[in-house]
């Protein structure tokens, strides 16, 4: 099951910034699909006049396709991706139905593996973990170039 909205964010954001948002019920196929719902949220963004590179849309792919990864090897429900694009930053958050915080790993080029959140990281200027009453959320945030 999936379901697909695309709104202004609430009043307590700018009223320029917009948000997407989009619910995996099914694990299957839900990485790609989060990764190709992200660079349709950016492009169609841009689309409309906002400064979002090629770089920005990759970066953005990359660390939906971890969160959401994430959640396909660890939760037993469904996931939701949130996209909010406000004052130059994309803000990325993952709902998921898995309580534990994902863990950061020490860098091990031996490892195979168990890499993603060190990506994650890399590239995002934040990133928090919040809990909520069914799971938690994971926010990144990431400057839009």
């Amino acid at each position: 099951m999936r379901s697909d909205s695309t709104a202004f964010l609430d009043d307590a954001r700018p009223a320029r910034a917009q948000s997407a948002s989009r619910t995996y019920g099914d694990p299957r196929g839900a990485i790609a699909a989060a990764r190709d719902f992200t660079a349709s949220f950016l492009r169609a963004r841009a689309e409309a006049g906002a400064a979002i590179g090629q770089r920005t849309v990759e970066d953005a792919r990359l660390v939906v396709s971890e969160l959401v990864t994430n959640v396909v090897r660890h939760a037993a429900g469904p996931c939701r991706v949130e996209l909010g694009l406000a004052r130059g930053t994309l803000e990325i958050a993952v709902t998921d139905t898995y309580e534990a915080a994902p863990i950061a790993h020490a860098p091990d080029p031996g490892r195979v593996g168990q890499h993603g959140l060190e990506i994650v990281l890399a590239l995002c200027e934040s990133v928090d973990v919040e809990p909520v009453p069914s799971g938690k959320r994971v926010r990144a945030r990431l400057k839009v170039k």
